[in-house]
């Protein structure tokens, strides 16, 4: 098998995951370097799979909507794997970009092994500044090496924050989360019947626009990276993407001129009556909701699948979450990061400390999945009445990665690239000019595009963008 043929072929198997039917994938090319990214894993494999996944699907529901046939898609991996580096080559024009990571977010060796902490939220940073009377790097270390991994972890856990363990392969699997999680497919959707009623789409055309998701309304409830991408690769393709956050809520600085492009962002309190107002008219309006909040986040504040539906039987429901939808750690709080060191990847190059991925490539791997299992779902609305509750998690693209070719098999690794290996594009946000990745993928005639600069959470009023018939 060629490399290029390598690539089609994992391709073909994430667009069959999500759903996708067989002879749609023959429409698609993959062509560029089997590896761009250098790994034990085949990071490359899954970055070009997965935007080929999301650009098909896109391809497919223009196509449903115009009653055509699918226009061609090509995916190149280096573009897709600049789009999995994104936030690293994110270059800001006379302004400069907070850190990423919180001072004392960070791998630390304990009695006996390593633990990741994650501290990008403030609320996370306190809980282990309590777990552990330390509040800077150098104490963190020192109070570190008092504890057990697991038994650190298990408190961190306990008082609200994050952390992980890193554990071989072996003994993630052997663990009951592990072995909850250790089929947990690439996307699981659910499927109903949907109502009779108005809200069918018509030709792109009349939808506002010749791109795919041209009066697509997205409610968008996720936050950090994964759900962020794939919200924002449907507003590239003409979705009219919200962003809905608590007032006041912090996300991570660094991050927002990447997550927020494209979309609009409003601030609700789903805890007081005008927020819940509101934000039931905006369900009610929607067809499709996307959180990345942990399970049963939406159902303690009384939006179960039942009560959305009975505001909207139309709706399409994305969730994603870190370790899964079964078993003990299906409400754990979680990020790339920690998933990686608890599922073995961080152990699995045999190095006497953590080795992480080139990219945070869960988060980029699910945020395209997510884009690809939605617009399937568009289609299967548009084409047969049915309506989808979609979930997927980190971990489960984890488990996608470890089923790909390793190191050893892909040949000789190329050295990491360098920023000015992309092409960047110019761009303007709230905060100034910048170089970005532009979006990737293409289809055949049609231009991605991000019509509404990023800036802040909260700028926006609570409101669609434009009447729709629905």
């Amino acid at each position: 098998m060629t490399q290029a043929e390598e690539l089609s072929d994992i391709t073909a198997r994430v667009w069959s995951e999500v759903g996708g039917p067989d002879g749609l994938v023959d429409s698609v090319t993959t062509d560029g370097p089997r590896t761009v990214l250098p790994s034990h894993f085949d990071v490359t494999g899954l970055a070009t799979a997965s935007v080929a996944a999301a650009t098909l699907a896109a391809a497919e529901f223009l196509a449903a909507r115009n009653g055509t046939r699918p226009l061609p898609v090509t995916v190149g991996s280096r573009q897709a794997c600049a789009a999995f580096a994104a936030e690293g080559l994110f270059t800001p024009v006379g302004w400069d970009l907070p850190d990423v990571w919180d001072p004392i977010a960070g791998n630390y060796q304990a009695q006996d092994g390593w633990i990741r902490l994650h501290t990008n939220y403030a609320y996370h940073r306190a809980a282990v500044e309590r777990v552990l009377g330390a509040a800077d790097r150098e104490s963190v270390r020192a109070a570190v090496t008092g504890w057990k991994a697991e038994d650190l972890e298990t408190a961190v856990v306990e008082a609200g924050g994050c952390a992980a363990v890193m554990r071989a392969r072996d003994d993630w699997l052997a663990s009951p989360a592990g072995a909850a999680t250790a089929t947990a497919p690439l996307v699981l959707a659910a499927e109903r019947q949907r109502p009779a009623g108005p809200g069918a789409f018509g030709g792109a055309g009349a939808a506002g626009g010749p791109r795919p998701y041209s009066g697509v309304r997205v409610l968008d409830l996720t936050r950090v990276i994964a759900g962020p991408v794939g919200t924002r690769f449907l507003a590239a393709y003409g979705a009219d993407v919200l962003r809905v956050d608590p007032p006041g809520f912090a996300e991570v600085p660094a991050l927002l001129p990447e997550t927020t492009t494209g979309k609009r962002t409003a601030a609700l309190n789903l805890r007081t009556a005008d927020g819940r107002a509101a934000f039931e008219e905006l369900v009610a309006a929607a067809d499709v909701l996307v959180t990345g909040l942990r399970a049963n986040a939406l159902e303690r504040l009384g939006y179960d699948d039942g009560a959305l539906a009975a505001l909207n039987p139309a709706l399409i429901i994305a969730s994603l979450d870190a370790y899964g939808w079964e078993g003990p750690w299906r409400g754990r709080r979680g990020f790339d990061s920690l998933v990686q060191m608890s599922a073995g990847i961080a152990a699995a190059a045999g190095a006497d400390q953590p080795v992480p991925l080139p990219v945070q490539a869960l988060d980029h791997g699910c945020g395209y999945l997510i884009a690809a299992a939605v617009g399937r779902a568009l289609t299967r609305r548009l084409a047969d009445s049915v309506v989808s509750r979609i979930r997927v998690s980190l971990i489960g693209t984890a488990n996608l990665l470890w089923s790909l070719p390793r190191q050893d098999d892909l040949g000789e690794q190329p050295p990491m690239p360098k920023p000015g290996d992309f092409r960047l594009m110019d761009t303007r946000t709230a905060w100034g000019p910048a170089r970005r990745v532009p979006p990737p993928g293409e289809i055949a005639g049609v231009h991605p595009e991000w019509r509404v600069e990023a800036g802040p959470l909260g700028r926006h009023q609570p409101t669609w963008a434009q009447s729709q018939p629905r």
